[in-house]
């Protein structure tokens, strides 16, 4: 599409599983002509099963392909040629990879200074930088598992948080390089990592550990509420339905939503500090009285006071949710040739 912000950009990456194609992808849906260069036999990604077999379709859809052997005079010879029109390089090989062969980001923007170059790691530079990372690993070392599971239970994020986050911040270097060079005429090298993006994540819970003072923290299902009603019911079908009351207007609505007077006009739940003072009881209260209700009274309910609510969802609920059908959604064919849907890039720029 002509009038999006990234046309003519042109985009190689040397990239594989989700951090380094995330970011092509996000670069592709903003205008840019990305070329997915593959070693011979093409990506490994194309061939992962189970959990992955979705992978390369979703990061990978749309681009340009090219199968180049870069440990050869032929391809580092087709690589040079591509190279002398591009305007940005993504690459999340391991550490030193790049460099070994000739294509790391010293040598290539001395030969080409206004290339834009991003690098995708386990680690920034120092202490960890060669270490090698996977999602998972760094899931467990960057204190995002240890928030996500119960005590002394650390989990996984249920989808590859730290490559999906780590890639944003690589689009986020790429774009202000490419802003800046709009002045300077000079590119840049772009790092972006695993590690210190789960830091990141975590920022909001280290700032409220004092330095020097003996301090801890819960992990999410072990939390010191900050508000009363803020969690799972159940229904009277079997179902499950997210509630967050974070307001005393939101108590209100709640109350008004089930016809809830005798609760509305308790004192003891006027405020947030006396729902939380009181929650246990509270809690049971509310769990007794909507255990006996179908699912759509509940959902109906609390869309027609405008209450927090979430229904629980798999990713296959996902393909036909109506929102996400509303515009959110397109259709692409898959590495075996049959259709799927996938969510577009959230963003909207105008027109």
């Amino acid at each position: 599409m002509p009038n999006l912000p990234l046309n003519k950009i042109q985009v190689i990456e040397f990239t594989h599983v989700v951090m380094g194609p995330l970011v092509g992808k996000v670069l592709q849906d903003l205008g840019a002509e990305v070329l997915h260069v593959e070693p011979p036999g093409g990506d490994p990604t194309r061939r992962m099963k189970g959990f992955g077999k979705g992978f390369f379709t979703f990061y990978n859809h749309g681009k340009k392909t090219e199968e180049v052997d870069l440990k050869s005079p032929a391809g580092q010879t087709r690589i040079q040629e591509v190279l002398a029109k591009a305007d940005v390089v993504i690459e999340n090989y391991g550490p030193g990879v790049m460099d070994k062969l000739g294509l790391g980001p010293d040598s290539l923007r001395e030969r080409y200074p206004s290339l834009i170059y991003c690098s995708l790691k386990g680690f920034m530079p120092g202490p960890y930088e060669n270490r090698i990372a996977v999602d998972e690993v760094v899931q467990m070392m960057g204190g995002l598992a240890y928030m996500t599971g119960n005590p002394g239970k650390p989990m996984r994020a249920g989808t590859s948080a730290l490559d999906i986050t780590g890639g944003l911040f690589g689009v986020i270097g790429i774009l202000s390089a490419l802003y800046e060079r709009k002045s300077s005429g000079k590119g840049k090298t772009v790092r972006a990592s695993l590690f210190e993006s789960s830091a990141f994540l975590m920022g909001q819970f280290m700032a409220g550990l004092p330095l020097k003072e003996d301090s801890s923290i819960n992990p999410m299902p072990a939390r010191e509420q900050i508000w009363a009603i803020y969690q799972l019911f159940q229904t009277a079908d079997d179902q499950q339905v997210f509630i967050g009351v974070i307001s005393d207007k939101h108590w209100v609505s709640l109350c008004l939503a089930f016809g809830w007077s005798d609760l509305l006009k308790d004192e003891r739940w006027l405020t947030g500090q006396g729902r939380i003072a009181g929650q246990i009881e509270l809690v049971a209260e509310i769990e007794q009285r909507l255990r006996v209700l179908p699912y759509l009274q509940i959902v109906e309910s609390c869309l027609r006071e405008n209450v927090p609510f979430g229904e629980v969802n798999s990713p296959l609920e996902l393909i036909d949710d109506a929102h996400l059908n509303s515009g959110y959604l397109e259709e692409v064919i898959d590495l075996n040739g049959k259709k799927v849907r996938i969510p577009k890039t959230p963003i909207q720029l105008e027109e």
